[in-house]
């Protein structure tokens, strides 16, 4: 069996030298990685190599059209007597059978088989190298373009019609990219719109803002890391150092941190919602800035809660060894990093067992019995009702009217004794007070009288005299009934006091 290959150098026949290997394609792939291997499964029997670029492109453009050219035809007369010939194209191959008489086969075994050929290629034909064979297939590949475009040396519209076609696509499709780059470059900086009105230039612009503004973050974000890693290590260990340097810049400083609690750290950022859920009563978030720790992501929705309460509370500790400690590496903040690793999968654990019916996850409900204990008896008997003791408003019972009089006469004696001496001493108080105002009243009198030795010197008073007399009178009365009220109220408060 023979197989046709056409390369731009010419055609080429190879004799399979082992047909027992094309029934299977797997095997055969295989044997054609090694140049060793390819050779003993075909060989190059003969090769016709073109004269000049018109004879490769008249048998390239038969071949496309499947049809052998008129060298091919003469070529396989010579060399394909009473052999079977493997082609790569089934209309070239009914082609050659009804001019040639020479049996063809095209079938998937025939394209692995050509497909190998063509990875060793250069192994199996002598004197072929890939630098020579690049070239001719790209000086062929142009004749044959040009063959198609109908070119010709003299007529040379068909490729100006060809060439402003392509010009106008290509002037639309950077004009919509030009607009799209504005649009979108415009929401970072509007100004750039005005300042450069060509679209090459304004795309260049662009290209070398971004190329330099993503080394320059990348630089930053590295010199945050290494920063925060050397300032606060253990709080870097715990959140991150995104996390932890947000928390830092909206505190102030590492040291304002340290100084707050983990309440205060849980929520720090989130101040707004905080006060608007204590103005209209709803309730208030659970986390801030810590929402975005790597931690509290891990968590479920419903845990999220309680891991970012127990990370606040680590982070706080964390920040205040960073600020105020001696020690500068972080292994406190691994270790409670490892630590609400732990809770969480816990947790996580716990809910699993429920969910799936486990005995752990279902708590074990016991009847409630107050008098007794785990493995013990009654501790104190059950306590029965006493009517006895029960009593109506003015009626109480022997025994209580019994120890009334026992008990009243002692009690009287600490009341009597107390009251007498706090009495004498309002009583002296009240009477000072009295006689300083009587004082000052008749001081005020004289000084309002007027002097002249007309007027008789023992006057009347003027009837508004009088009458402020009267009231101060019965304002004194008033004050005397008070203090007295007063005074048996503090008896009675006394008395309840002794008998209590």
């Amino acid at each position: 069996m023979l197989v046709l290959f056409e390369i731009p150098a010419g055609f080429a026949l190879f004799k399979v030298l082992d047909e027992g290997k094309l029934n299977n394609v797997v095997e055969l792939s295989k044997e054609f990685l090694a140049a060793d291997s390819a050779r003993k499964v075909v060989s190059l029997k003969a090769f016709s190599k073109f004269e000049n670029t018109a004879e490769a492109l008249e048998a390239a453009t038969k071949l496309l059209e499947s049809t052998p050219s008129k060298g091919l035809r003469k070529f396989l007369r010579a060399h394909c007597d009473g052999e079977t010939l493997g082609v790569a194209d089934s209309k070239l191959g009914n082609a050659i059978k009804e001019k040639l008489k020479i049996d063809c086969v095209h079938n998937t075994y025939v394209m692995e088989l050509l497909r190998g050929v063509r990875t060793q290629l250069t192994e199996l034909i002598s004197g072929l190298g890939a630098q020579d064979l690049a070239p001719m297939s790209l000086g062929l590949s142009h004749s044959l373009s040009r063959y198609k475009l109908k070119f010709s040396a003299d007529k040379v519209d068909t490729m100006i019609v060809q060439a402003i076609g392509l010009l106008d696509d290509l002037d639309k499709e950077l004009n919509t990219y030009a607009m799209r780059i504005r649009e979108w470059y415009g929401w970072h900086f509007p100004e750039l719109t005005r300042i450069v009105q060509d679209n090459i230039h304004y795309a260049k612009t662009v290209k070398l803002m971004l190329l330099s503004s993503i080394s320059q973050r990348a630089q930053l974000y590295d010199y945050l890391k290494s920063r925060m890693n050397t300032v606060a290590p253990n709080l870097t260990a715990l959140v991150g150092e995104l996390v932890g340097a947000r928390l830092i810049a909206h505190g102030g400083s590492l040291l304002n941190i340290a100084k707050k609690p983990g309440s205060t750290v849980q929520i720090l950022g989130a101040e707004k919602a905080l006060f608007r859920a204590l103005k209209t009563k709803h309730s208030t978030p659970k986390y801030g800035l810590i929402y975005h720790a790597s931690l509290v992501g891990q968590a479920a929705p419903k845990h999220k809660g309680k891991i970012s309460r127990s990370l606040a509370a680590k982070a706080a500790l964390a920040i205040r060894c960073d600020a105020l400690g001696d020690d500068q590496d972080n292994s406190m903040g691994l270790e409670n990093r490892a630590k609400l690793e732990a809770r969480l999968r816990a947790l996580e654990g716990k809910e699993l067992g429920r969910s799936a019916g486990s005995a752990k996850g279902k708590p074990k409900i016991e009847v409630y019995d107050k008098d007794r204990k785990k493995g013990a008896g009654l501790i104190t008997p059950a306590k029965s009702y006493n009517p006895a003791a029960d009593s109506v408003r003015g009626q109480t019972t022997n025994s209580g009217a019994l120890d009334e009089q026992d008990t009243a006469p002692r009690k009287k004696k600490k009341v009597d004794v107390e009251p007498q001496e706090e009495e004498a001493a309002e009583v002296a108080a009240i009477e000072d007070k009295k006689e300083k105002k009587k004082k000052k009243k008749k001081a005020d009198q004289e000084a309002s009288l007027p002097i002249s030795g007309n007027e008789p010197e023992n006057e009347e008073p003027v009837p508004k005299e009088k009458e402020k007399k009267k009231k101060k009178k019965h304002q004194a009365e008033d004050s005397g009934e008070n203090v007295e009220g007063e005074k048996e109220e503090k008896k009675k408060k006394k008395k309840k006091k002794s008998g209590d």
